[in-house]
């Protein structure tokens, strides 16, 4: 282009579709630029599906995408605020949330409606950058962020003390007496020094104003950006004409000062977000591939299902896998949270981004990319840190108002003092529009949620929405599932029972041929068994009742002894009942299985678990804060009546369906109870989902995680005492934050209008006022560990 005017032209002409005005060109550009920005280009390769791969997801429905950006030039809650209004209004946008203390956003869009590079490129129309996230990009972008802001910090504090030097002259030149032509140096240099400040250090405030006004918006860097350019221009002015007062002393103090708030908020900001980024990193970038015996070194992102790797002393184990040979213990406490090693042999699993502590092992890969456990807790983090609880929306939306109430007062107080005392009116109006700035009213709630939530990922706690945290702060009944929630969910086969003239073994073969596809623990233990399974057929699931499949053009039902019975005639059921009576140990937890053919009755199986060793204790821990426990299982009432004894809970409901259990939570609802559920199984994602909220096991199935608002990835039951007590205590920091913010201004305005406040001192208050927010919520980054744990 030869001219702003060319370009000008040019973009009109590619933004409104007519490229084919191009066609009838004579002759090619002189400087031979591109038709399309290269920074279009380069967006438009996001759009391709094998890069795609790489980091967008897609829902049941094709069309539907989504992914995690960053995004670059976030210095405020309201460009965060900005920006989601932008983007979410984009036809085919379905959701669009930034975590301010991470700068990363979550994105949903249609494809057939909309194409990634259109978001990216709305999104750098509004004077933002956004890719794709990249663990190692954000860091480097980070590191910029942080030497820019040094940098403009430190032109702000050097001529704010250079100019400061030069106003204590010129205040008492008022009283001892000074030269005018040494005065108006004194002025000129002044000007020269804030010239840099105000145009470079403060370039961000305008940028965000700008960007603020030109969609008809109110942020926070609206007053800032006034204050600032009001106070220099008015002094230029006063420079100029040596005449009235000049302010450059007021102008370089805030913007320091402000710079100063704002880069330890940076610095606090980046620091409760580096839990959610170290998960990322926690796979290497290599890995030890078999390959006929002999170890070769490949790209982790190469590995596929049935790969063998060999892991090291010491070495991060690169996938999701299972141990085909050796044994080891693992560190598994960055995901876990779990503190201590944990002992693996042949046949387990290991999750990918821990670590190998003691010998050698040989891993089958079995999950690679977006389907390992780590890319799970990834998606479910980053949903959590982008979504806002209903605390922090409404502190947005009163902050939106603020700005707008603040403008308004300041024009009417303006021109009051005009009335009263011209000289006086400049600077009142400059210290109101300071000292009123909103910025720890929208930081409230948000400093303290990131804080908190990365504190219980360290604990081994994943909160995977928004709410979880303000509603468990609330919640005065746990309702807990029994098997592999309450007890270990290791379950054994103990004992059997035969009915028939069958061969025990040929039962158990019986047995693991219909339990061979599903999840359920009860099918587990019968996969402990290592028989061989039968071809079945025909295989149908009752949910909460058992198995039904066809062998051998026999039919055969596994489970319940009232649904199993539902295919034979009508059998000596006091035979059955008796015979299971007589081997039932009510200490042991033991329950029963039924095994039948449409013939009869064929077997009964006895199944043994353990509670878990920190049950009780928690149960007791939830009873001191006033919380009452609920258990919910559908295993027969013998068994359910003993571990509710043992473990002191005193209502408890025994042989429940889906349904049944969905109906004890509304009915608790209904009584005005606010309910969470601890799950792990499919049979408790119904209830899971109709919880205030749930709570899913860590080794839970993918759906009852899906369904929940927090994953207790450390298995360990005391850490739900420890995520109640720090719910609360988050709610407790931002009310106090939110507290202090409004008292804040309400004393600070009135003050401001009446004169009492200079803009320097302006500076300093409302910068501190952010400040203390920003440490007061830093407090939830540290947890206390309770002895149990």
């Amino acid at each position: 282009m030869c001219c702003p005017g060319c370009e000008a032209v040019a973009k009109a002409i590619v933004d409104n579709g007519l490229d084919d005005y191009y066609k009838y060109r004579t002759e090619q550009s002189v400087k031979g630029e591109n038709l399309v920005p290269e920074e279009l280009e380069q967006l438009q390769l996001y759009d391709n599906d094998n890069l795609q791969k790489q980091f967008v997801s897609e829902t049941s429905s094709s069309d539907i995408k989504s992914a995690s950006l960053i995004l670059e030039g976030i210095v405020c809650a309201a460009c965060v605020w900005l920006n989601e209004q932008h983007v979410g209004k984009l036809p085919g946008v379905k959701s669009f949330a930034i975590n301010y203390s991470t700068q990363r956003a979550r994105v949903s869009w249609d494809d057939s409606q909309i194409k990634l590079s259109e978001i990216l490129k709305a999104i750098s129309s509004i004077g933002y950058r956004a890719h794709p996230f990249d663990p190692g990009r954000q860091d480097a972008i980070q590191k910029k962020e942080r030497h820019r802001a040094l940098i403009r910090l430190a032109v702000a504090g050097l001529g704010a003390m250079q100019v400061m030097m030069l106003a204590i002259a010129l205040y008492a030149g008022d009283y001892s007496g000074i030269s005018e032509d040494m005065k108006l140096f004194f002025r000129w240099v002044s000007a020269l020094i804030a010239t840099p400040v105000v145009f470079y250090s403060a370039q961000t405030f305008f940028k965000g104003a700008w960007s603020d006004l030109k969609r008809k918006q109110l942020g926070m860097d609206v007053p800032v950006a006034l204050a600032i350019g009001g106070a220099y221009v008015a002094s230029c002015w006063a420079t100029f004409f040596n005449a009235g007062q000049v302010y450059f002393d007021s102008v370089t103090m805030f913007t320091f000062f402000l710079l100063v708030g704002r880069f330890l908020e940076l610095r606090a900001r980046q620091r409760s977000g580096e839990v959610a980024d170290a998960l990322v990193k926690l796979l290497p970038v290599m890995a030890n591939r078999l390959q006929d015996g002999t170890a070769e070194q490949v790209l982790v992102n190469d590995l596929q299902a049935g790969d063998l790797l060999r892991v090291k002393p010491g070495e991060t184990i690169p996938a999701d896998g299972i141990i085909v040979e050796g044994q080891s213990s693992i560190d598994e406490s960055l995901i876990t949270g779990e503190s201590y090693p944990l002992r693996r042999v042949e046949n387990d699993n290991v999750i990918g981004g821990t670590v190998n502590i003691e010998s050698p092992i040989i891993v089958s890969v079995s999950k690679t990319g977006d389907e390992t456990v780590l890319a799970g807790i990834q998606r479910l983090l980053d949903r959590a840190q982008t979504e806002k609880p209903r605390i922090a929306m409404l502190a947005d939306k009163v902050a939106g108002y603020f700005v707008a109430v603040i403008l308004l007062l300041a024009m009417v107080t303006g021109y009051i003092w005009w009335q009263i005392d011209s000289a006086q009116a400049f600077w009142i109006v400059l210290s109101m529009l300071v000292v009123t700035c909103p910025c720890a009213l929208s930081l409230a709630t948000p400093a303290a949620m990131t804080a908190a939530t990365g504190a219980l990922t360290r604990l081994g706690v994943l909160v995977t929405r928004a709410h979880a945290l303000e509603t468990l702060a609330r919640v005065d009944t746990f309702v807990f599932d029994k098997t592999g929630t309450l007890t270990q969910g290791n379950l054994t086969v103990t004992q059997t029972r035969l009915f028939a003239d069958i061969p025990e073994e040929q039962c158990q073969q019986i047995a693991v041929s219909l339990e061979q596809a599903s999840e359920h623990p009860v099918a587990k233990a019968f996969m402990h068994l290592n028989i061989a399974a039968l071809t079945a057929s025909e295989t149908k699931a009752e949910v909460g009742q058992g198995i039904e499949a066809v062998i051998d053009r026999q039919r055969y039902r596994i489970g319940k002894q009232q649904w199993v019975g539902e295919i034979i005639e009508p059998a000596d059921q006091k035979q059955i009942e008796n015979t299971v009576q007589g081997n039932n140990k009510p200490q042991q937890m033991q329950s029963q299985v039924y095994l039948a053919s449409e013939q009869g009755w064929l077997a009964v199986f006895s199944l043994e678990d353990s509670l878990r060793e920190e049950a009780k204790t928690m149960i007791t821990q939830l009873q001191q804060l006033n919380i009452e426990s609920v258990l919910l299982s559908g295993d027969q009432q013998a068994v359910v009546n003993n571990i509710a004894t043992a473990l002191n809970i005193k209502t408890s409901y025994a042989e429940q369906k889906p349904d049944d259990k969905l109906a004890v939570i509304k009915q608790l609802q209904q009584q005005g109870h606010i309910v969470a559920m601890v799950g792990d199984g499919v049979n408790d994602a119904p209830v899971l989902a109709a919880a205030q909220v749930s709570v899913a096991m860590g080794s839970g199935t993918q759906l009852a995680q899906a369904s929940s608002d927090m994953v207790l990835l450390s298995e360990n039951l005391s850490h739900i005492q420890q995520s109640v007590l720090h719910a609360r205590q988050t709610i407790k920091v931002v009310k106090q934050n939110l507290s202090w913010a409004v008292v804040y201004n309400l004393t600070a305005l009135p003050l401001a209008a009446l004169g009492y406040i200079a803009p320097w001192l302006a500076a300093i208050g409302m910068s501190a006022s952010s400040l203390f927010v920003v440490l007061n919520a830093l407090r939830l980054m540290k947890i206390k560990q309770s002895s149990s744990s």
